[in-house]
């Protein structure tokens, strides 16, 4: 039986604002510098920026492939890698929105095909809730990296709340809100809990 590479599943979480788009695009740069292959992937739900494209916040972007709920990674990952040479790396941005029949997938292309998988995406929704697909990263992932940033008070953000159009925290709603800036907002769990922005 041939070795494969070590390769792991690691999964990049943070709050809102913190560089997750900026970092992925960045390590797909890393690698695309130096000769290697990556594969791209964003959810078909987010299109602030039209259909697969993975922009950053300072103005980064790059094309990806677009990832419905019912999108194959693995066979998808299958189907290309041939046509790639040698394939360094699969990253997924806004992983949150994976369901966990597709974590499982990428678990399977580290796994069974020695190509490591970054997911980069929120662990939590505006209620405090992990999101399916933030869930099953934290449960299976081999390497977890918060990567972080403040709250307006300057202590670490970990939680986002979702604003209405008057600028107050919202409670109730649906899960699933796209949007940025003007919809979202990084807090400190203190000021989550006690639905403080000031």
């Amino acid at each position: 039986m041939t070795e494969l590479p070590i390769a792991k599943l690691y999964f990049y979480y943070a709050a809102m604002n913190a560089g997750k788009t900026t970092a992925l695009l960045q390590s797909s740069y890393n690698y695309r510098e130096r000769g290697m292959a990556t594969l791209l992937y964003t959810p078909t739900i987010d299109t602030r920026y039209g259909s697969g494209q993975i922009v950053s916040r300072i103005g980064l972007d790059h094309a990806a492939i677009s990832f419905s709920p019912e999108f194959d990674f693995y066979q998808d990952v299958l189907d290309r890698r041939s046509d790639l040479g040698h394939l360094a790396c699969v990253m997924v941005d806004e992983a949150q929105f994976l369901r966990k029949e597709q974590v499982s997938q990428l678990a399977r292309v580290v796994d069974n095909m020695g190509v490591p998988v970054l997911a980069y995406g929120l662990r939590t929704d505006f209620k405090g809730e992990t999101f399916e697909g933030s869930h099953f990263l934290l449960a299976w992932a081999d390497t977890l990296q918060e990567l972080k940033t403040i709250c307006f008070c300057g202590r670490k953000a970990t939680m986002n709340g979702r604003l209405n159009e008057g600028g107050q925290l919202l409670t109730e709603g649906n899960q699933i809100d796209i949007g940025g800036n003007e919809k979202y907002v990084a807090l400190c769990r203190r000021h989550f809990l006690e639905g403080s922005l000031a």
